[in-house]
C-alpha cells in the first residue's frame, strides 16, 4: 500500500505540491495525470525518496527518505527521461537485478519481448542507444525485477507499436501482484491501463475518481481494412501498425492491443478518405461488426 499524507513540497517558494493526500491500495492500477507542471514528476519523486517534504509518504510502511533501500529494492521505476548513464548495458543490467537480488536474464527476456536484443548491446554505453531503445531497456528493467510497486513516468512514449502491445501483455503479467502507477499528460494514453484516474492541477488533487475498465490489458482487436486506393501514407501508416495486406493491396489484416485502439482508431482518422471498409473483432465479441 502507497500511502500520501499531507505532502506538500516548493521550490524556492513556488508550491509543487499542495497539501496532497492519497492512497492507493496493494494491486491498484492508477493513472496520475495533468498538465506539465501540475506535480506528477514532483509527487514520484517523492515516492521514491529524492526530495524533502512536509507530511508523510509511506510504501508498505517504509519511508522512502530513511528507509531508501529498502524501497528501491521493491519499486520498479521507468522515469519520463532517460538518464545519461555512461555505464555499458551489461553493467547496467547486472547493477538492476543486484539491488533486488532478481536474475539479470529475466531482464534480458522483457527486453527481448519489447524487440530489444539487450546481449547485442551488452558493451554499448547506455547513453549511446537510440531513444526507442532506452525506453525499451527501462521498461525490461523495471518489469524484469521483483517488485511490489511499479512506477511508470510515460513509459510507451517511444515504443512502436508491436513494442507497445508486448509492455502492455507484460503489465497483465504483473497485475495480480504489484500497484502500478502510470503518469501521463494525456488521459487517453493512460485510461485504458488503469482502475482509477487521479488528476493533479498547481499541485492539488483536482480529480480522483474510478474508471470503467474497457478491457483486459493483454486483450487485442481484431481489424480488417478495406481501402480505396493504395495510398501510400496509410500503407506506410499500416505497416507501421504490423497489418499485412492481400494480393489486391486494398484489403488489410492485422490485430492493436486493446489499450491502443483509441490511439489506432485517431491514427485511421487522419486518413477516412481513403477507407472504404472496416470490420472489428473483440475477444468479446460474437461475429465481426462491420
Amino acid at each position: 500500500m502507497i500511502q500520501v499524507e499531507h505532502v506538500s513540497k516548493a521550490f524556492r517558494r513556488t508550491p509543487a505540491l499542495d497539501d496532497v493526500s492519497l492512497r492507493f491500495a496493494p494491486c491498484e492500477r492508477v493513472a496520475l495525470v495533468g498538465a506539465n507542471g501540475a506535480g506528477k514528476t514532483t509527487l514520484i519523486r517523492c515516492l521514491l525518496g529524492e526530495y524533502a517534504h512536509a507530511g508523510r509518504v509511506t510504501l508498505d510502511g517504509l519511508s522512502p527518505r530513511s528507509q531508501r533501500a529498502e524501497v528501491l529494492q521493491r519499486v520498479g521505476f521507468v522515469p519520463q527521461l532517460p538518464p545519461p548513464l555512461r555505464m555499458p548495458v551489461s553493467e547496467l543490467i547486472q547493477f538492476a537485478a543486484g539491488v533486488c537480488a532478481s536474475d539479470p536474464e529475466r531482464i534480458g527476456e522483457v527486453s527481448a519481448r519489447l524487440g530489444l536484443d539487450a546481449r547485442s548491446l551488452r558493451g554499448q554505453a547506455f547513453v549511446k542507444l537510440s531513444g526507442g531503445q532506452k525506453q525499451k531497456l527501462l521498461i525490461a528493467i523495471a518489469l524484469g525485477r521483483d517488485s511490489d510497486f511499479l512506477i511508470l513516468d510515460e513509459p510507451a512514449a517511444n515504443l512502436d507499436p508491436a513494442a507497445r502491445r508486448s509492455f502492455f501483455e507484460l503489465l497483465a503479467e504483473r497485475a495480480a501482484s504489484a500497484t502500478m502507477l502510470i503518469s501521463s499528460h494525456r488521459l487517453d494514453e493512460v485510461a485504458p491501463l488503469v482502475q482509477r484516474v487521479v488528476e493533479l492541477d498547481r499541485g492539488r488533487v483536482a480529480l480522483d475518481d474510478r474508471v470503467a475498465e474497457s478491457g483486459g490489458l493483454a486483450d487485442t482487436l481484431r481489424c480488417r481494412l478495406e481501402l480505396a486506393s493504395e495510398e501510400a501514407a496509410v500503407v506506410k501508416a499500416l505497416r507501421a501498425w504490423g497489418f499485412d495486406e492481400d494480393a489486391s493491396g486494398t484489403v488489410w489484416t492485422g490485430e492493436v492491443a486493446g489499450p491502443d485502439r483509441l490511439r489506432f482508431f485517431a491514427m485511421l482518422s487522419r486518413y477516412s478518405g481513403w477507407i472504404r471498409g472496416l470490420r472489428l473483432e473483440t475477444p468479446r465479441d460474437g461475429p465481426p461488426r462491420s
